[in-house]
């Protein structure tokens, strides 16, 4: 469904937030972001990964070298991008992350108006999500723009994957990063592969979806859900998230959840 969608850009503390006000035909119109929540404890610092050539044919496109994963994910050599589970804050090597060491529990997708924690972030990238992230001072035009692009974009089933009937998921997390040290204006991320531009209106964006998102060739845990995460551990989106409710509370234990 499309919904309308008005953005106004509020600068507090040096951040700026996307404040989404979507049409009162909306279920979601009345329920307000809930952000990831943010891991804490020991803090992981993520090992170089070596950049390779990309394949894709999208100009621009970044590669780093993921080993075999997809696949076995057993490789171990220097300059492959980890992907284990770890329950603390992780340095990542690259920003935005294109992967890495990252939180056992996900979120859930969909466009959020502050920074979300990239280690649940890059826990959706490893389920085939694609991740788009902003300089906090980008215009409201040009946020407005990213955000019509997210609600563009198709819905993907995932209702197996999360034990929800009906639910759907375009498989975008979008956020603003939380400083100025984003390497363009606009970047948008997927398992092992980056794209850096000036501009919302730049068509190869919707390349980049195209070839990466939910793509079983990139997205090492292809078929598993970015939805389905207890709201106050996985977040609500303040738009265009999940076509179903995601459940309320705590998420316990990487166990309770459905997939991995």
């Amino acid at each position: 469904m499309v919904v309308g969608v008005v953005a106004v850009l509020l600068v507090a503390g040096g951040l700026t937030a996307l404040v989404v006000a979507l049409s009162p035909s909306s279920s979601a119109a009345t329920q307000p972001q809930i952000l990831p929540s943010t891991p804490v404890g020991e803090v992981t610092v993520q090992q170089p990964v070596q950049p390779i050539a990309d394949s894709s044919g999208i100009d621009g496109v970044l590669a780093w070298d993921t080993g075999d994963w997809p696949g076995a994910g057993t490789s171990t050599e220097p300059g492959i991008l980890e992907s284990q589970h770890v329950a603390g804050p992780v340095r990542y090597s690259v920003t935005p992350p294109v992967g890495g060491p990252h939180n056992p529990i996900w979120m859930n997708a969909g466009v959020y108006a502050d920074p979300i924690p990239a280690e649940r972030a890059v826990h959706n990238l490893e389920h085939g999500a694609v991740w788009i992230t902003y300089r906090p001072g980008l215009s409201i035009s040009e946020v407005a723009a990213l955000t019509a692009f997210v609600d563009s974009q198709s819905l993907i089933d995932e209702s197996a994957a999360t034990g929800i009937g009906g639910q759907q998921s375009r498989y975008v997390d979008m956020s603003p990063w939380p400083s100025d040290d984003l390497p363009a204006p606009i970047v948008i991320s997927a398992w092992g592969h980056q794209l850096r531009v000036d501009s919302a209106g730049d068509p190869r964006l919707q390349q980049f979806v195209d070839t990466f998102r939910n793509n079983q060739a990139y997205s090492p845990e292809y078929g598993e859900a970015v939805d389905g995460v207890p709201i106050q551990t996985g977040g609500r989106a303040a738009a265009h998230g999940a076509t179903q409710p995601n459940p309320p509370g705590v998420a316990g234990s990487e166990a309770g959840m459905p997939g991995g």
